[in-house]
């Protein structure tokens, strides 16, 4: 069963707000409409979200705001920007600041639809498309729940940095294939992408140093060269 994209729509304007919100659900988007920063912070928090439909023109934190605010605080998720406004400039403020598309309001509401599901599209081939979430997988004398990211040697748990384990989750979601260095930051990205935007290949030696007998000739973190990384396992369900 195909997964349901899940949006949220952030727009001051209560009728525009609700308009939004049924249409993309008639499309067979999972949609929630929120009406301010505040209240948009909550419900990224409580649970993820595919993409965010934005307005640039709102009050007191308009969209350029909320979009820098949300880049810096390492959130990903691709951005929609709305506004009133056809001036160039604004398009390119929007997207300097963050922002992966802009539409013009008045629109035609399909290609509202047409321009998100282009940038779930590109999201999905940037992230890699992730073929395990829930399984097991097995390494020399190690086992990896991916879900619950934990790792255990001879059952016994491994204590793992917040980072290097971020790190093992993406390589750990698409076993035995091979994972560009661009793609593992996008996946990896969370509370601790600065640590592996300044160096994934110190991060990918680190993890080595924990996994592997000899790093240096490693069997199971393996480069796979004009590419990136690839983690060599056993899948169980």
């Amino acid at each position: 069963m195909e997964q349901v994209n899940r949006i949220i729509v952030l727009d001051d304007e209560a009728e525009l707000r609700n308009m939004l919100q049924r249409f993309l659900t008639g499309h067979g988007f999972r949609v929630r409409a929120v009406a301010d920063g505040k209240q948009l912070d909550r419900h990224l928090h409580r649970e993820p979200y595919d993409l965010l439909v934005l307005d640039l023109m709102m009050e007191p934190e308009d969209g350029l705001t909320v979009c820098r605010r949300l880049r810096a605080e390492g959130q990903t998720l691709p951005i929609l920007m709305l506004t009133a406004k056809g001036d160039p400039m604004d398009r390119v403020a929007g997207l300097e600041t963050g922002a992966d598309d802009y539409l013009a309001k008045p629109f035609v509401p399909d290609e509202l639809v047409a321009r998100i599901r282009a940038l779930l599209r590109r999201q999905k081939m940037a992230a890699g498309d992730p073929t395990v979430t829930s399984q097991t997988l097995r390494f020399g004398e190690f086992s990896f729940d991916v879900g619950k990211q934990t790792l255990m040697r001879r059952g016994e748990p491994v204590e793992v940095h917040s980072a290097q384990m971020l790190l093992l989750h993406a390589l750990g979601s698409s076993p035995n294939r091979a994972v560009s260095r661009d793609n593992l930051l996008a996946r990896a990205r969370g509370r601790d992408h600065d640590a592996l935007d300044r160096s994934i290949d110190v991060q990918i030696l680190r993890l080595r140093q924990i996994v592997e007998d000899d790093p240096s000739k490693p069997r199971f973190i393996k480069t796979v060269w004009g590419v990136g990384y690839m983690l060599v396992a056993g899948v169980e369900p």
